[in-house]
Protein backbone atom coordinates (compact mmCIF):
# COMPACT_ATOMS: atom_id res chain seq x y z
CA UNK A 1 0.00 0.00 0.00
CA UNK A 2 2.85 2.37 0.87
CA UNK A 3 4.51 1.58 -2.44
CA UNK A 4 1.35 2.47 -4.35
CA UNK A 5 0.97 5.71 -2.41
CA UNK A 6 4.57 6.85 -2.97
CA UNK A 7 5.01 5.53 -6.51
CA UNK A 8 5.18 8.99 -8.14
CA UNK A 9 7.79 10.22 -5.66
CA UNK A 10 9.84 7.08 -6.32
CA UNK A 11 9.52 7.71 -10.05
CA UNK A 12 10.75 11.28 -9.57
CA UNK A 13 13.93 10.05 -7.88
CA UNK A 14 14.62 7.44 -10.58
CA UNK A 15 14.11 9.86 -13.46
CA UNK A 16 16.23 12.50 -11.70
CA UNK A 17 19.24 10.16 -12.02
CA UNK A 18 18.29 9.43 -15.62
CA UNK A 19 18.22 13.18 -16.21
CA UNK A 20 21.72 13.53 -14.76
CA UNK A 21 23.23 10.83 -17.03
CA UNK A 22 21.59 12.32 -20.13
CA UNK A 23 22.67 15.84 -19.16
CA UNK A 24 26.25 14.61 -18.95
CA UNK A 25 26.16 12.88 -22.35
CA UNK A 26 24.46 15.69 -24.28
CA UNK A 27 26.71 18.35 -22.74
CA UNK A 28 29.80 16.44 -23.85
CA UNK A 29 28.58 16.21 -27.47
CA UNK A 30 28.68 20.00 -27.82
CA UNK A 31 32.22 20.14 -26.43
CA UNK A 32 33.73 17.50 -28.76
CA UNK A 33 35.16 19.91 -31.38
CA UNK A 34 36.76 22.07 -28.66
CA UNK A 35 38.10 19.02 -26.80
CA UNK A 36 39.73 17.77 -30.00
CA UNK A 37 41.49 21.11 -30.47
CA UNK A 38 42.64 21.60 -26.85
CA UNK A 39 43.79 18.00 -26.35
CA UNK A 40 45.39 17.91 -29.82
CA UNK A 41 43.64 14.75 -31.02
CA UNK A 42 41.88 13.92 -34.30
CA UNK A 43 38.14 13.76 -34.92
CA UNK A 44 38.45 9.96 -35.06
CA UNK A 45 40.20 9.89 -31.66
CA UNK A 46 37.80 12.28 -29.89
CA UNK A 47 35.03 9.80 -30.73
CA UNK A 48 36.46 7.75 -27.83
CA UNK A 49 35.06 10.30 -25.37
CA UNK A 50 31.63 8.97 -26.34
CA UNK A 51 32.37 5.36 -27.21
CA UNK A 52 34.59 4.55 -24.21
CA UNK A 53 31.64 5.48 -22.02
CA UNK A 54 29.14 3.53 -24.12
CA UNK A 55 31.35 0.44 -24.41
CA UNK A 56 31.73 0.30 -20.64
CA UNK A 57 27.96 0.51 -20.25
CA UNK A 58 27.51 -2.29 -22.79
CA UNK A 59 30.07 -4.57 -21.11
CA UNK A 60 28.60 -4.24 -17.62
CA UNK A 61 24.88 -3.53 -17.99
CA UNK A 62 23.85 -7.20 -18.13
CA UNK A 63 26.03 -7.97 -15.11
CA UNK A 64 24.33 -5.25 -13.10
CA UNK A 65 20.94 -6.42 -14.35
CA UNK A 66 21.66 -9.87 -12.93
CA UNK A 67 23.00 -8.34 -9.72
CA UNK A 68 19.80 -6.32 -9.42
CA UNK A 69 17.75 -9.51 -9.50
CA UNK A 70 20.21 -11.13 -7.04
CA UNK A 71 20.62 -8.50 -4.32
CA UNK A 72 17.91 -5.94 -5.09
CA UNK A 73 17.66 -3.36 -7.86
CA UNK A 74 17.62 -0.47 -5.38
CA UNK A 75 21.09 -1.38 -4.03
CA UNK A 76 22.62 -1.60 -7.51
CA UNK A 77 20.96 1.66 -8.54
CA UNK A 78 22.45 3.56 -5.57
CA UNK A 79 25.88 2.00 -6.14
CA UNK A 80 25.74 3.25 -9.73
CA UNK A 81 25.15 6.83 -8.60
CA UNK A 82 28.24 6.75 -6.34
CA UNK A 83 30.51 5.44 -9.11
CA UNK A 84 29.11 7.89 -11.66
CA UNK A 85 29.95 10.82 -9.38
CA UNK A 86 33.53 9.54 -8.93
CA UNK A 87 33.91 9.27 -12.72
CA UNK A 88 32.61 12.81 -13.22
CA UNK A 89 35.18 14.08 -10.71
CA UNK A 90 38.01 12.32 -12.59
CA UNK A 91 36.85 13.90 -15.88
CA UNK A 92 36.67 17.32 -14.21
CA UNK A 93 40.32 17.03 -13.11
CA UNK A 94 41.55 15.57 -16.42
CA UNK A 95 44.32 17.56 -18.09
CA UNK A 96 45.17 14.91 -20.69
CA UNK A 97 43.25 12.77 -23.17
CA UNK A 98 44.08 9.41 -21.48
CA UNK A 99 42.89 10.63 -18.06
CA UNK A 100 39.67 11.96 -19.62
CA UNK A 101 39.01 8.55 -21.17
CA UNK A 102 39.62 6.85 -17.80
CA UNK A 103 37.07 9.17 -16.22
CA UNK A 104 34.55 8.43 -18.95
CA UNK A 105 35.04 4.69 -18.39
CA UNK A 106 34.36 5.09 -14.65
CA UNK A 107 31.29 7.19 -15.46
CA UNK A 108 30.09 4.46 -17.80
CA UNK A 109 30.58 1.82 -15.10
CA UNK A 110 28.32 3.78 -12.76
CA UNK A 111 25.79 4.66 -15.44
CA UNK A 112 25.48 1.00 -16.45
CA UNK A 113 24.33 0.14 -12.91
CA UNK A 114 21.59 2.79 -12.97
CA UNK A 115 20.50 1.97 -16.53
CA UNK A 116 20.33 -1.76 -15.77
CA UNK A 117 17.88 -1.21 -12.93
CA UNK A 118 15.86 1.97 -13.60
CA UNK A 119 13.28 0.38 -15.92
CA UNK A 120 12.90 -2.63 -13.61
CA UNK A 121 12.35 -0.31 -10.65
CA UNK A 122 9.67 1.59 -12.57
CA UNK A 123 7.99 -1.59 -13.82
CA UNK A 124 7.99 -3.07 -10.30
CA UNK A 125 6.58 0.12 -8.79
CA UNK A 126 3.72 0.74 -11.24
CA UNK A 127 0.78 -1.49 -12.22
CA UNK A 128 0.39 -2.52 -15.87
CA UNK A 129 -2.31 0.10 -16.58
CA UNK A 130 0.05 2.93 -15.51
CA UNK A 131 3.36 1.52 -16.70
CA UNK A 132 3.27 3.12 -20.14
CA UNK A 133 2.62 6.54 -18.63
CA UNK A 134 5.43 6.12 -16.09
CA UNK A 135 7.88 5.04 -18.80
CA UNK A 136 6.69 7.98 -20.91
CA UNK A 137 7.53 10.35 -18.05
CA UNK A 138 10.93 8.65 -17.81
CA UNK A 139 11.34 9.34 -21.53
CA UNK A 140 10.53 13.00 -20.88
CA UNK A 141 13.35 13.25 -18.36
CA UNK A 142 15.68 11.63 -20.87
CA UNK A 143 14.61 14.43 -23.20
CA UNK A 144 15.03 17.06 -20.48
CA UNK A 145 18.58 15.95 -19.81
CA UNK A 146 19.30 16.01 -23.52
CA UNK A 147 17.45 19.32 -23.86
CA UNK A 148 19.35 21.20 -21.20
CA UNK A 149 22.65 19.47 -22.00
CA UNK A 150 23.53 21.28 -25.25
CA UNK A 151 22.54 24.70 -23.87
CA UNK A 152 24.26 23.93 -20.57
CA UNK A 153 27.41 22.77 -22.35
CA UNK A 154 27.36 25.75 -24.71
CA UNK A 155 27.03 28.24 -21.86
CA UNK A 156 29.82 26.57 -19.88
CA UNK A 157 32.13 26.61 -22.91
CA UNK A 158 31.40 30.31 -23.39
CA UNK A 159 32.79 31.14 -19.92
CA UNK A 160 34.84 28.19 -18.64
CA UNK A 161 36.89 25.17 -19.70
CA UNK A 162 35.08 22.00 -20.82
CA UNK A 163 36.18 20.38 -17.52
CA UNK A 164 33.52 22.40 -15.73
CA UNK A 165 30.82 20.42 -17.53
CA UNK A 166 31.84 17.35 -15.53
CA UNK A 167 32.53 19.17 -12.26
CA UNK A 168 28.95 20.44 -11.98
CA UNK A 169 27.70 16.85 -12.22
CA UNK A 170 29.30 16.07 -8.86
CA UNK A 171 26.98 18.05 -6.54
CA UNK A 172 23.94 17.11 -8.65
CA UNK A 173 24.90 13.44 -8.37
CA UNK A 174 25.36 13.67 -4.61
CA UNK A 175 21.90 15.21 -4.28
CA UNK A 176 20.45 12.33 -6.32
CA UNK A 177 22.19 9.84 -4.02
CA UNK A 178 20.74 11.43 -0.88
CA UNK A 179 17.24 11.28 -2.37
CA UNK A 180 17.72 7.65 -3.40
CA UNK A 181 18.85 6.68 0.10
CA UNK A 182 15.67 8.17 1.57
CA UNK A 183 13.03 7.35 -1.03
CA UNK A 184 13.78 4.15 -2.93
CA UNK A 185 12.00 1.07 -1.54
CA UNK A 186 13.69 -2.26 -1.04
CA UNK A 187 13.05 -4.45 -4.06
CA UNK A 188 12.60 -8.18 -4.46
CA UNK A 189 15.70 -10.28 -4.95
CA UNK A 190 16.46 -13.83 -5.98
CA UNK A 191 18.86 -15.18 -3.37
CA UNK A 192 19.43 -18.36 -5.39
CA UNK A 193 20.77 -16.53 -8.43
CA UNK A 194 24.55 -16.37 -8.87
CA UNK A 195 26.71 -14.13 -11.00
CA UNK A 196 27.73 -15.73 -14.31
CA UNK A 197 31.45 -14.86 -14.36
CA UNK A 198 32.31 -17.01 -17.40
CA UNK A 199 29.49 -15.55 -19.48
CA UNK A 200 30.35 -12.01 -18.37
CA UNK A 201 33.99 -12.30 -19.48
CA UNK A 202 33.05 -13.88 -22.82
CA UNK A 203 30.55 -11.13 -23.50
CA UNK A 204 33.11 -8.40 -22.72
CA UNK A 205 35.63 -9.97 -25.11
CA UNK A 206 32.95 -10.32 -27.77
CA UNK A 207 31.80 -6.69 -27.66
CA UNK A 208 35.30 -5.24 -27.29
CA UNK A 209 36.75 -7.21 -30.22
CA UNK A 210 33.75 -6.40 -32.41
CA UNK A 211 34.22 -2.69 -31.76
CA UNK A 212 38.00 -2.90 -32.22
CA UNK A 213 37.39 -4.49 -35.62
CA UNK A 214 35.27 -1.52 -36.68
CA UNK A 215 37.92 0.94 -35.46
CA UNK A 216 40.64 -0.86 -37.43
CA UNK A 217 38.56 -0.68 -40.60
CA UNK A 218 38.24 3.09 -40.06
CA UNK A 219 42.01 3.37 -40.58
CA UNK A 220 41.81 2.17 -44.19
CA UNK A 221 43.28 -0.65 -46.27
CA UNK A 222 46.45 -0.77 -44.17
CA UNK A 223 44.43 -2.30 -41.33
CA UNK A 224 41.92 -4.21 -43.47
CA UNK A 225 43.19 -7.73 -42.74
CA UNK A 226 43.76 -6.98 -39.05
CA UNK A 227 40.17 -5.73 -38.84
CA UNK A 228 38.81 -8.89 -40.48
CA UNK A 229 40.90 -11.05 -38.13
CA UNK A 230 39.50 -9.25 -35.09
CA UNK A 231 35.97 -9.66 -36.48
CA UNK A 232 36.64 -13.39 -36.76
CA UNK A 233 37.74 -13.49 -33.11
CA UNK A 234 34.61 -11.54 -32.15
CA UNK A 235 32.23 -13.98 -33.85
CA UNK A 236 34.02 -16.96 -32.30
CA UNK A 237 33.66 -15.34 -28.87
CA UNK A 238 30.01 -14.61 -29.60
CA UNK A 239 29.36 -18.23 -30.62
CA UNK A 240 31.05 -19.57 -27.48
CA UNK A 241 29.13 -17.06 -25.33
CA UNK A 242 25.75 -18.19 -26.68
CA UNK A 243 26.68 -21.86 -26.27
CA UNK A 244 27.85 -21.34 -22.68
CA UNK A 245 24.75 -19.31 -21.76
CA UNK A 246 22.41 -22.00 -23.12
CA UNK A 247 23.86 -24.56 -20.73
CA UNK A 248 24.30 -22.21 -17.75
CA UNK A 249 21.75 -22.79 -14.97
CA UNK A 250 21.74 -19.11 -13.99
CA UNK A 251 22.99 -17.23 -17.08
CA UNK A 252 23.89 -13.56 -17.27
CA UNK A 253 21.83 -13.25 -20.45
CA UNK A 254 18.46 -14.94 -20.15
CA UNK A 255 18.27 -16.40 -23.67
CA UNK A 256 14.94 -17.99 -22.75
CA UNK A 257 13.35 -14.55 -22.90
CA UNK A 258 14.05 -14.46 -26.65
CA UNK A 259 11.73 -17.45 -27.15
CA UNK A 260 8.96 -14.86 -26.93
CA UNK A 261 8.93 -13.39 -30.45
CA UNK A 262 7.22 -10.20 -29.32
CA UNK A 263 10.06 -9.55 -26.88
CA UNK A 264 12.69 -10.36 -29.54
CA UNK A 265 11.16 -8.15 -32.24
CA UNK A 266 10.69 -5.25 -29.81
CA UNK A 267 14.31 -5.49 -28.62
CA UNK A 268 15.58 -5.65 -32.22
CA UNK A 269 13.51 -2.60 -33.18
CA UNK A 270 15.00 -0.72 -30.24
CA UNK A 271 18.51 -1.59 -31.46
CA UNK A 272 17.75 -0.44 -35.02
CA UNK A 273 16.21 2.81 -33.82
CA UNK A 274 19.20 3.82 -31.69
CA UNK A 275 21.65 2.61 -34.35
CA UNK A 276 19.99 4.91 -36.88
CA UNK A 277 19.62 8.07 -34.78
CA UNK A 278 22.99 7.93 -32.98
CA UNK A 279 24.83 9.19 -36.06
CA UNK A 280 22.90 12.46 -35.84
CA UNK A 281 24.19 13.15 -32.32
CA UNK A 282 27.84 12.83 -33.40
CA UNK A 283 27.63 14.56 -36.79
CA UNK A 284 25.44 17.50 -35.81
CA UNK A 285 27.91 19.53 -33.67
CA UNK A 286 30.66 19.25 -36.31
CA UNK A 287 28.25 20.35 -39.04
CA UNK A 288 27.11 23.38 -37.04
CA UNK A 289 30.52 24.46 -35.71
CA UNK A 290 32.82 23.49 -38.59
CA UNK A 291 30.67 23.82 -41.71
CA UNK A 292 28.36 26.67 -40.67
CA UNK A 293 30.97 28.18 -38.28
CA UNK A 294 28.45 28.69 -35.49
CA UNK A 295 29.77 29.26 -31.94
CA UNK A 296 29.51 26.49 -29.31
CA UNK A 297 26.95 28.55 -27.34
CA UNK A 298 24.60 28.96 -30.32
CA UNK A 299 25.24 25.35 -31.35
CA UNK A 300 24.03 24.25 -27.92
CA UNK A 301 20.84 26.28 -28.36
CA UNK A 302 20.18 24.80 -31.82
CA UNK A 303 20.80 21.26 -30.58
CA UNK A 304 18.00 21.73 -28.06
CA UNK A 305 15.49 21.15 -30.89
CA UNK A 306 15.69 17.37 -30.60
CA UNK A 307 15.18 17.06 -26.82
CA UNK A 308 12.51 19.81 -26.73
CA UNK A 309 10.38 17.82 -29.17
CA UNK A 310 11.03 14.62 -27.18
CA UNK A 311 10.08 16.35 -23.94
CA UNK A 312 6.73 17.38 -25.38
CA UNK A 313 5.88 14.13 -27.15
CA UNK A 314 7.19 11.36 -24.82
CA UNK A 315 4.50 11.70 -22.08
CA UNK A 316 1.76 11.79 -24.73
CA UNK A 317 3.25 8.72 -26.37
CA UNK A 318 3.28 6.80 -23.08
CA UNK A 319 -0.30 7.84 -22.35
CA UNK A 320 -1.52 6.83 -25.81
CA UNK A 321 0.22 3.47 -25.55
CA UNK A 322 -1.90 2.71 -22.46
CA UNK A 323 -5.05 3.70 -24.37
CA UNK A 324 -4.69 2.53 -27.98
CA UNK A 325 -1.80 0.07 -27.85
CA UNK A 326 1.93 0.23 -28.47
CA UNK A 327 2.19 -1.48 -31.85
CA UNK A 328 0.65 1.23 -34.03
CA UNK A 329 2.60 4.00 -32.25
CA UNK A 330 5.85 2.15 -32.85
CA UNK A 331 5.10 1.81 -36.56
CA UNK A 332 4.13 5.47 -36.99
CA UNK A 333 7.07 6.67 -34.89
CA UNK A 334 9.79 4.84 -36.81
CA UNK A 335 8.18 5.83 -40.13
CA UNK A 336 8.49 9.51 -39.18
CA UNK A 337 12.08 9.05 -37.93
CA UNK A 338 13.08 7.37 -41.18
CA UNK A 339 11.56 10.26 -43.16
CA UNK A 340 13.40 12.80 -40.99
CA UNK A 341 16.73 11.06 -41.57
CA UNK A 342 16.11 11.15 -45.31
CA UNK A 343 15.39 14.90 -45.11
CA UNK A 344 18.72 15.38 -43.31
CA UNK A 345 20.53 13.57 -46.14
CA UNK A 346 19.86 16.60 -48.38
CA UNK A 347 21.22 19.20 -45.93
CA UNK A 348 24.09 21.26 -47.33
CA UNK A 349 26.15 24.38 -46.66
CA UNK A 350 23.41 26.72 -47.93
CA UNK A 351 20.41 24.85 -46.60
CA UNK A 352 18.02 27.15 -44.67
CA UNK A 353 18.27 26.56 -40.94
CA UNK A 354 14.51 25.94 -40.84
CA UNK A 355 14.89 22.87 -43.09
CA UNK A 356 17.67 21.55 -40.86
CA UNK A 357 15.57 22.08 -37.72
CA UNK A 358 12.55 20.49 -39.41
CA UNK A 359 14.52 17.34 -40.18
CA UNK A 360 15.83 17.12 -36.63
CA UNK A 361 12.29 17.69 -35.27
CA UNK A 362 10.93 14.85 -37.42
CA UNK A 363 13.58 12.45 -36.11
CA UNK A 364 12.83 13.49 -32.51
CA UNK A 365 9.05 13.30 -32.93
CA UNK A 366 9.20 9.83 -34.44
CA UNK A 367 11.67 8.54 -31.86
CA UNK A 368 9.50 9.87 -29.03
CA UNK A 369 6.41 8.13 -30.41
CA UNK A 370 8.35 4.88 -30.65
CA UNK A 371 10.48 4.57 -27.52
CA UNK A 372 8.04 4.57 -24.58
CA UNK A 373 5.50 2.18 -26.17
CA UNK A 374 8.28 -0.14 -27.31
CA UNK A 375 9.80 -0.22 -23.81
CA UNK A 376 6.37 -0.89 -22.34
CA UNK A 377 5.96 -3.84 -24.72
CA UNK A 378 9.35 -5.25 -23.75
CA UNK A 379 8.68 -5.02 -20.02
CA UNK A 380 5.14 -6.44 -20.31
CA UNK A 381 6.35 -9.69 -21.90
CA UNK A 382 8.44 -10.94 -18.94
CA UNK A 383 7.57 -12.25 -15.46
CA UNK A 384 8.03 -9.94 -12.49
CA UNK A 385 11.17 -11.68 -11.22
CA UNK A 386 12.85 -11.04 -14.61
CA UNK A 387 12.11 -7.31 -14.83
CA UNK A 388 15.67 -6.38 -13.88
CA UNK A 389 17.10 -8.68 -16.54
CA UNK A 390 14.65 -7.44 -19.18
CA UNK A 391 15.43 -3.82 -18.33
CA UNK A 392 19.16 -4.45 -18.57
CA UNK A 393 18.72 -6.20 -21.95
CA UNK A 394 16.76 -3.21 -23.23
CA UNK A 395 19.45 -0.87 -21.91
CA UNK A 396 22.12 -3.10 -23.49
CA UNK A 397 20.63 -3.04 -26.99
CA UNK A 398 20.03 0.71 -26.72
CA UNK A 399 23.69 1.34 -25.95
CA UNK A 400 24.85 -1.29 -28.46
CA UNK A 401 22.83 0.53 -31.09
CA UNK A 402 24.38 3.85 -30.11
CA UNK A 403 28.02 2.75 -29.97
CA UNK A 404 27.92 0.75 -33.20
CA UNK A 405 25.72 3.35 -34.87
CA UNK A 406 28.36 5.99 -34.18
CA UNK A 407 31.23 3.68 -35.15
CA UNK A 408 29.72 2.43 -38.41
CA UNK A 409 28.54 5.95 -39.29
CA UNK A 410 32.00 7.42 -38.82
CA UNK A 411 33.48 4.50 -40.78
CA UNK A 412 31.16 5.41 -43.66
CA UNK A 413 31.79 9.15 -43.16
CA UNK A 414 35.58 8.84 -43.35
CA UNK A 415 35.32 6.33 -46.19
CA UNK A 416 33.23 8.63 -48.38
CA UNK A 417 35.37 11.67 -47.47
CA UNK A 418 38.48 9.69 -48.41
CA UNK A 419 36.89 8.66 -51.70
CA UNK A 420 36.22 12.29 -52.59
CA UNK A 421 39.73 13.46 -51.65
CA UNK A 422 41.63 10.52 -53.11
CA UNK A 423 43.55 9.81 -49.89
CA UNK A 424 42.78 8.63 -46.34
CA UNK A 425 40.81 11.17 -44.28
CA UNK A 426 40.19 10.82 -40.52
CA UNK A 427 38.81 14.24 -39.65
CA UNK A 428 37.39 17.53 -40.83
CA UNK A 429 39.50 19.19 -43.55
CA UNK A 430 39.76 22.92 -42.90
CA UNK A 431 38.57 24.95 -45.86
CA UNK A 432 36.79 21.98 -47.47
CA UNK A 433 33.31 21.78 -45.90
CA UNK A 434 32.06 20.18 -49.14
CA UNK A 435 34.08 17.05 -48.34
CA UNK A 436 32.47 16.69 -44.91
CA UNK A 437 29.00 17.32 -46.37
CA UNK A 438 29.59 14.65 -49.02
CA UNK A 439 30.28 12.03 -46.36
CA UNK A 440 27.57 13.32 -44.02
CA UNK A 441 24.82 12.96 -46.62
CA UNK A 442 25.72 9.32 -47.23
CA UNK A 443 25.65 8.66 -43.49
CA UNK A 444 22.10 10.02 -43.20
CA UNK A 445 20.93 7.93 -46.16
CA UNK A 446 22.41 4.82 -44.59
CA UNK A 447 20.74 5.65 -41.25
CA UNK A 448 17.38 6.15 -42.99
CA UNK A 449 17.64 2.67 -44.54
CA UNK A 450 18.46 1.09 -41.16
CA UNK A 451 15.49 2.86 -39.59
CA UNK A 452 13.24 1.67 -42.41
CA UNK A 453 14.10 -1.95 -41.51
CA UNK A 454 12.68 -1.13 -38.08
CA UNK A 455 9.57 0.29 -39.78
CA UNK A 456 9.09 -3.04 -41.56
CA UNK A 457 9.41 -5.05 -38.33
CA UNK A 458 7.06 -2.79 -36.37
CA UNK A 459 4.61 -3.06 -39.27
CA UNK A 460 4.64 -6.85 -38.97
CA UNK A 461 4.15 -6.52 -35.21
CA UNK A 462 1.16 -4.22 -35.71
CA UNK A 463 -0.45 -6.49 -38.35
CA UNK A 464 -0.08 -9.42 -35.93
CA UNK A 465 -1.97 -7.42 -33.33
CA UNK A 466 -4.71 -6.37 -35.76
CA UNK A 467 -5.36 -9.93 -36.90
CA UNK A 468 -5.51 -11.06 -33.26
CA UNK A 469 -2.73 -13.61 -33.71
CA UNK A 470 -0.28 -12.52 -31.02
CA UNK A 471 3.40 -13.27 -31.58
CA UNK A 472 4.53 -15.87 -29.03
Amino acid sequence: MALKKNRWIILLNIVFVTFLCCLDSSSVNVALPLMAEELAVSMASIEWVITANLLTIICFILIFGSMGDMIGQDKVFKFGIVVFVIGALICAMASSFPLLIIGRIVEGFGASATMATNQGLIAQTFPANERGRALGISGSFVAMGSMFGPAFGGLILGKFSWNMIFLLNVPIGLLALVLAMKILPRTQNDGQKRLDIKGSLLFMFFVSSLYLGVKLLQQGMDKYWEGLLIFGVAFIMGFIFVKVERHEKRPMLELSLFKNKLFTISVLCSFLSFFAISSNNFIQPFYLQKVLEISPTITGMIMMTYPIVMFMVAPLSGYLSDKIGSEILGFIGLSISSSGLMVMSFVGENTPLGVFLGGVAMIAFGTSLFQSPNTSLIMSTVPKNKLGTAGSINGLVRNLGMVFGISVSTLLLYGMMSQKMGYRVLGFIEGRPDVYLYGMQYVYRFAAIICFVGVFLTGLRWLNKRHKTPIR
